[in-house]
């Protein structure tokens, strides 16, 4: 009889064909592999993405590169203060041939959607991509139209104190699993870069790493890897201390807790594993709880960066 270890082992590991992927997207966007990582298991947890950062620092080429490694077709919509949530989801137009309305898809029927600077739009355009990202489902005019599989959203934003934006309320902050910020490359990568090809034609260039139907099976196998009780005790800790703490304006939501189990699940299968260790939980927690945690009124000077080393220091390791 199998051993109870090698009953949850998983049936075939994707680790060479996700390294493949980390290392092809390693070769355009140079010195992130961290980011890269983060931004896969975000993808394999089935999760939409928010990258926040300054103009210029590879965020929309982040997200070309991640279309293009996974095979998966891509829209960019670019987000302006006057668009209208039509021009996100798509229009009903009058078919003389037919006698009746004929719906056209807008950009957001695609695998893998490229929100550019979200927050220049309003909050009525923002709102549109609220029922798509959590039903993967697109309701107008009455009539619900399914969204392609696999779906993601990946947004990018501008840092608020820029001109002409509008924060994202907590609620459509919520419905990203993961913000990440890149921040600028290290010297080594910058010069790599200013001495390099053109990004947009290594792109261009760039063969898929996998199919489709590849990640969806990779996501299928996320929610088999292994997670004992001592791991969920850990976790629940981690939510209860965000609760309780007077450095927090509000705790962790039930959500954002089965989000961060996702994510370690899916990073620990990332790194070819088939259980989950605390190391994947703290590995993942800046990028999942550190939009969702605001400071507490007697604290607002605190900044994420403190408030998630105050969580994480304070919580024993089992």
């Amino acid at each position: 009889m199998a051993s109870p270890a090698k009953k949850r082992t998983l049936e075939k590991t994707p680790r060479p064909l996700l390294e493949d992927a980390v290392a092809a997207m390693g070769g355009i966007i140079l010195g992130k592999e961290h980011i890269i990582r983060q931004s896969l298991a975000c993808l394999m947890a089935r999760g939409h993405l928010l990258i926040e950062d300054l103009p210029g620092v590879g965020k929309t080429t982040l997200a070309h590169v991640l279309a293009r490694a996974l095979g998966l077709q891509f829209q960019r919509i670019q987000f302006t203060s006057d668009m209208l949530p039509a021009d996100i989801l798509g229009v009903s137009v009058y078919d003389q041939g037919s006698g009746a309305f004929r719906f056209h898809p807008g950009p957001i029927f695609a695998q893998l959607v490229l929100a550019d600077e979200v927050n220049r739009a309003t909050p009525k355009a923002q709102s549109a991509l609220l029922e798509a990202m959590e039903e993967y489902q697109v309701t107008t005019e009455g009539e619900t139209h399914p969204l392609p599989e696999p779906f993601f959203v990946i947004a990018t934003q501008n840092p608020a104190h820029q001109i002409g934006t509008f924060p994202l309320p907590e609620s459509q902050l919520d419905r990203f699993l993961m913000r990440l910020k890149l921040g600028y490359p290290d010297s080594a990568a910058e010069r790599a870069l200013l001495q390099g090809e053109d990004r947009r034609s290594l792109l261009r260039e760039m063969p898929p790493v996998m199919a489709p139907e590849t990640l969806r099976s990779i996501q299928n196998q996320v929610p088999r890897v292994h997670v004992a009780a001592a791991l969920i005790d850990y976790l629940q800790a981690l939510l209860a201390f965000t609760r309780e703490s007077p450095l927090y304006r509000n705790g962790l939501s039930p959500r954002a807790g089965l989000a961060l189990l996702r994510c370690a699940q899916a990073w620990a299968l990332l790194a070819g594993r088939d259980h989950v260790l605390p190391e994947d939980v703290q590995a993942v927690l800046p990028a999942v709880a550190g939009h969702r945690l605001q400071p507490a009124v007697d604290h607002d000077t605190q900044s994420s960066e403190d408030l998630l080393a105050a969580l994480l220091d304070s919580v024993p390791v089992p």
